[in-house]
């Protein structure tokens, strides 16, 4: 390979490496005579690249991340994208060319202006002039703005650490900017040592050993890397709970580049983070050109192929560990457009639910939908709408126009597909433990996908409406209340500033729509599907959560608490505390049992009751009450599973709640314990209860279900709403004692308590109402496909109960059919009552589970579903005479 032309190495080596113009020595004018126009950044830029060309990470250097196939309604398999060609004459964005052989590079504005870079030297370009020719060699200033642009936030709020007022603790500064400074020197070094050499360069010039030593200094950079997902967490959390720091973070100001309309450009905590490994990244193919145009016998080619091996193996150790994307996209009239959020959200479209990506950019919302593909072709993204941030406007409920009557799909269909999405789950791990074929497991998770599609798509319920004051409405319909205020406030806080409304061009929203596939931070449907083998699979069990108190509320207002938790690939709200009236400082100190279906995220949320029925939103009739504040946590696995609570404290928007949990995964939780203490009711037989009361059924059971029938029948979520912990653990300790002011007591409980406590004497029998013996005999008869042998051994095996147990369970089904009579009502179905009681009815004791268990999630799937099937089959069976299976017994009354 001949030596490149002094000339053209100096500028193949600033255009690549980002560096600024050539300036004359002090007192001499510039006459640049480089070969081609180079952009006006400055060399620090190796350093940091300059705003705002937006990031981006070469297939070659990290691999793109694996997405996942679509596959339903109008989502496709995802190939490997292509840069989207523009209509002819249109203007390009800056954008960095994704050749694992070329250097990052800017697209041309206009080969006139002299504010491009051409792609590539041009052959038939003049030579440059040896060293120490006149002006074309000049000293490059650094910028020192650009060369510490993560260190600006961080100087200030280390000198306020140590004062009375705090913006952060001196550990929350050093997690969110962790071994920046040590970056910023070893840069600082590299680029001291390199600039003396551009300026006086000549052929025997050698650089090698400086981008050697650099490479050799990544293990700084690997730190970086495996504390980064923490110090973006960290910086989210401190955000959330500190009004200062979020405003530091929301107003971030870098220099921008010498020919941008504005002296500084805003960018996000994130990406000002992200920017050192993006830095690793250009330097990496950097090295790819230098060493294209450097001979083979240069004492520089070895160092450099040392430094780009090293380079190299680094990017590829830290692909999973980094989601390598762009945050912003510049406009063609050369203003920063950035992503601030997006995600999968389900709209109300004709009458019909569509499920559409919307990228939030800090001036317009934007809504798409993936366009199908062939096979073969880059994907590319439709856009169905979008709206200026300064048109967008958010109707109050009550000046909601009344939208079409939305399709709620039955609770009991949902909790259907759930079961049928537990049971294709085992199915994979069965397969997958039996090494089966790689086309069968491909074909169950297809299948799987194809259901979780349609619980997410058909579960979300509440409206999220925006206006166009200029247009029309858009209705989202969302699974959360969380999501709804974290879309609605994300857009509120880029309204505070001075927008203009606009109108895109076609051109404009197609290279806008375009930028969507690139800029996106949620590549997947979040469905389980979609998750890796290697992921977490989440916590079957259930969580055990104590509210206890919150402060910080300026005023005194009428508060409750909900909790949420993740299941299915959405979130669902599973508890919610009592009304605290009037007050600052709420005491719930309420203990809630929650389910948990793989989940892994526990949120909190705290409102403001409001009782004035005027504020009825009309697209579900419901009275909306205002949220205070929300927070989530991860739930780890190792911290949350011992049998001590652990407490924590939320941080939201100024408000601390106050709470403890502890988890019981569901094998544990599905032992039956027999009570120690043959003198209570809980963990007793249901033979010696009812003899020693001589009684047909329990005193716990009939005292539980009349109450209910009283005041609690038309009780919304009766038996799915869970009760408070400590009034059931109240109510228990009652009936085990026997005390007389039992009654009393259930008249001023809350309802829900109640019927959970009948729920958990149910759930801690010694053995299940429907016996172990009989269990595998009920899976087999349920399993019967011919209607009428199944309806002889159901009848025979309720038979073969004993009799205390065949009473009782008739006395119990009676009031499951009298409670779902009142469904409208209600909301609780057979189906709802029986997947609230068939496992409590017939899950087996502890010594005949073990043969039926294997994986937590498998314990939600099969054995759940046919007990499920079994409770239901006798709900929706016309009425059981006692008398006509046992004839020789005593006729079956309610009176006992």
């Amino acid at each position: 390979m001949s030596p490149l032309p002094l000339g053209r190495c100096r500028g193949v080596l600033a255009a690549r490496m980002g560096w600024g113009v050539l300036a004359a020595p002090q007192g001499r004018p510039c006459r640049s005579r480089a070969p081609f126009p180079l952009p006006f950044v400055s060399i620090s830029g190796l350093l940091q690249p300059p705003l705002p060309p937006p990031l981006s990470l070469p297939p070659g250097a990290l691999a793109p991340r694996k997405d996942f196939n679509y596959g339903a309604d109008e989502y496709d398999a995802e190939g490997n994208e292509e840069p989207k060609a523009l209509p002819e004459g249109s203007e390009t964005m800056p954008y960095i060319d994704e050749s694992p052989t070329m250097s990052p590079q800017l697209s041309a504005r206009g080969q006139e202006s002299g504010d491009g870079v051409s792609p590539t030297p041009t052959d038939g370009l003049g030579t440059g002039v040896g060293a120490g020719g006149s002006g074309e060699v000049g000293a490059l200033r650094p910028s020192s703005q650009t060369l510490s642009l993560p260190r600006q936030p961080m100087k200030p709020l280390k000198a306020t650490a140590t004062t009375s007022q705090p913006v952060l603790t001196l550990q929350q500064i050093e997690t969110i900017f962790y071994k920046i400074q040590d970056i910023y020197e070893i840069h600082k070094e590299f680029y001291d040592s390199l600039c003396p050499k551009v300026q006086q360069w000549d052929s025997n010039v050698t650089m090698g050993h400086l981008f050697q030593k650099l490479a050799s200094q990544l293990g700084v950079y690997k730190a970086f890397v495996d504390n980064y997902k923490i110090a973006l967490e960290t910086a989210e959390k401190c955000s959330q709970s500190n009004y200062q720091f979020q405003k530091i973070s929301e107003e971030l100001k870098v220099k921008g580049p010498k020919d941008s309309k504005d002296s500084h450009t805003s960018v996000t905590m994130e990406a000002l983070l992200y920017k050192p490994i993006d830095r690793v990244t250009r330097s990496t193919l950097v090295l790819h050109d230098l060493l294209k145009h450097t001979p083979a016998d240069h004492p520089d080619y070895p160092l450099l192929q040392d430094a780009l091996r090293i380079s190299q193996n680094f990017l590829s150790s830290i692909n999973e560990d980094i989601d390598p994307r762009r945050t912003a996209v510049t406009t063609p009239k050369g203003e920063t457009r950035q992503l601030i959020k997006d995600g999968f959200l389900v709209e109300l479209s004709e009458g019909s639910r569509k499920l559409r990506h919307v990228f939030l950019f800090t001036d317009v919302l934007l809504c798409a939908k993936l366009k199908k593909t062939g096979v073969g072709k880059h994907q590319q993204y439709d856009c169905k709408w979008y709206v200026p941030l300064a048109d967008l406007v958010f109707p109050s409920p009550e000046e909601s126009e009344h939208c079409p009557q939305v399709h709620v799909i039955p609770d009991h269909e949902l909790e259907d597909m759930k079961m049928k999405i537990s049971a294709i789950k085992s199915e994979v791990q069965k397969e997958k433990a039996n090494k089966g074929q790689s086309r069968a497991i491909e074909r169950l998770k297809k299948k799987m996908f194809e259901n979780e599609f349609w619980l997410l798509l058909n579960s979300p319920a509440i409206p999220f409406r925006i206006h166009n004051r200029n247009g029309k409405s858009y209705l989202f319909l969302l699974s959360s209340d969380y999501e709804r205020s974290e879309w609605r406030e994300a857009i509120q806080r880029l309204q505070k500033k001075d927008l203009q409304a606009f109108v895109l061009s076609s051109v404009e929203l197609q290279v806008l729509t375009g930028s969507c596939f690139k800029l996106r931070t949620v590549h997947n449907i979040p469905v389980t599907s979609n998750k890796d083998d290697d992921e977490s699979p989440g916590l079957y069990g259930f969580l055990h959560v104590i509210v206890h108190s919150a402060k910080g509320f300026e005023q005194s207002a009428n508060l409750y608490c909900t909790l949420e938790v993740d299941s299915f690939g959405y979130f669902v709200s599973k508890a919610k505390t009592r009304v605290f009236r009037d007050t600052t400082e709420p005491q719930w100190n309420e203990e809630f049992e929650i389910e948990l279906e793989g989940s892994q995220s526990l949120r909190i949320l705290c409102y403001e009751k409001c009782y004035d029925k005027t504020k009825l939103n009309k697209d579900n009739n419901e009275i909306v009450d205002k949220i205070m504040g929300k927070g989530q946590i991860q739930l780890d696995p190792q911290a949350v599973q011992t049998k001590n609570w652990h407490m924590d404290v939320i941080e939201m928007n100024g408000i601390k709640v106050e709470f403890s949990m502890k988890f019981t995964s569901r094998d544990m939780s599905l032992k039956r314990t027999p009570s120690k203490k043959q003198t209570g009711v809980f963990g007793v037989k249901i033979s010696v209860v009812t003899k020693r009361e001589r009684s047909k059924v329990p005193y716990i059971v009939r005292q539980c279900i009349e109450e209910v029938e009283k005041r609690g029948i038309e009780e919304v979520g009766i038996y799915r709403i869970s009760g408070v912990a400590t009034d059931i653990q109240a109510l228990k300790a009652v009936f085990d004692a026997n005390n007389k002011d039992i009654l009393v007591m259930l008249s001023d409980m809350d309802i829900n308590a109640i019927a959970g406590t009948l729920k958990l004497y149910f759930r801690e029998l010694p053995e299940p109402l429907l016996t172990d013996r009989l269990y595998p005999a009920f899976m087999e008869g349920i399993a019967l496909s011919d209607p009428a042998a199944k309806e002889n051994c159901m009848m025979h095996l309720l038979r073969s109960l004993p009799d205390p147990n065949l009473i009782t369970f008739l006395f119990l089904l009676e009031h499951l059919k009298r409670v779902a009579e009142k469904e409208p009502i209600n909301k609780m179905s057979l189906h709802n009552l029986a997947t609230v009681f068939g496992p409590t009815l017939l899950r087996p004791s502890e010594g005949e589970s073990k043969a039926h268990l294997t994986l937590a999630s498998d314990i939600w799937s099969h054995d759940v579903m046919a007990q499920v099937q079994v409770l239901l089959y006798y709900l929706q069976h016309p009425p059981i005479s006692f008398t006509e299976l046992k004839r020789n017994t005593l006729y079956f009354s309610t009176d006992v």
